[in-house]
């Protein structure tokens, strides 16, 4: 069986990570137009490099839960057929030994520089004066975070595989941003089944042929309970 596995904000949420769209959550206390465009990073980049230096210090002070635990131990049972799609920017799913993670939109841990195109780790602050370490160019530093407006990353492999998979299961996403809202009709559309795993039902749940609501540290690892059997 070949599985495609799509987390968002809702799997680290028990971790202590804000969410985006909740009541409580980051867009609902500031304007995503403000720190999450190119335009924005334009006019203010001390204000952006600002919130994703505090997202990145956050990063510290939170552990992956059971539901990071659970997908690795999917991953390493299933190894090439499995593929675990990420619309998060945290590292949870790679510190809870997931191995092979698609990072669509983007890494808090990692750094782009804009005058030579080099992607490094990055872990500490950014600022308009933050020098690059491969090309050495100052003041073209910047999260490497797709923001809106930007084309989200290796799109095509995750169309490809979306393909071809068996079993696509969402797990803690809203249902509302594209492209990854589209992603459960692409693969139901292909002939796999789909499973919707999130706290309360989604924008998308109508889409999916089955669905199980409720935390995901105890909702994700039954799951693969029922993949593998019990660890």
């Amino acid at each position: 069986m070949r599985i495609v596995v799509l987390t968002g904000a809702g799997i680290s949420a028990e971790s202590g990570l804000s969410t985006f769209r909740d009541p409580d959550g980051v867009w609902m206390k500031m304007d995503p137009i403000k720190l999450a465009t190119p335009e924005a990073f334009a006019a203010d980049p001390e204000l952006v490099q600002g919130f994703y230096n505090a997202r990145r210090a956050q990063l510290r002070e939170v552990e992956p839960n059971a539901a990071h635990l659970a997908l690795a131990r999917l991953e390493k049972e299933l190894g090439r057929d499995f593929m675990l799609v990420t619309q998060n920017v945290d590292d949870l799913h790679e510190r809870g030994g997931s191995r092979e993670v698609v990072h669509m939109h983007g890494q808090l841990r990692q750094a782009w520089c804009r005058a030579c195109d080099a992607r490094v780790e990055w872990n500490d602050d950014l600022s308009s004066a933050t020098a690059c370490p491969e090309c050495g160019a100052a003041g073209h530093m910047r999260p490497d975070i797709v923001w809106f407006g930007e084309m989200p990353y290796r799109m095509e492999e995750i169309m490809r595989t979306l393909d071809t998979c068996d079993l696509f299961v969402a797990i803690g996403t809203s249902g509302a941003v594209y492209p990854a809202a589209g992603f459960v009709e692409i693969a139901a559309n292909a002939g796999a089944e789909t499973l919707e795993l999130n706290l309360q039902p989604s924008d998308g749940t109508v889409f999916f042929d089955s669905h199980r609501h409720g935390p995901a540290t105890e909702i994700v690892p039954a799951f693969v309970d029922e993949i593998l059997g019990p660890a």
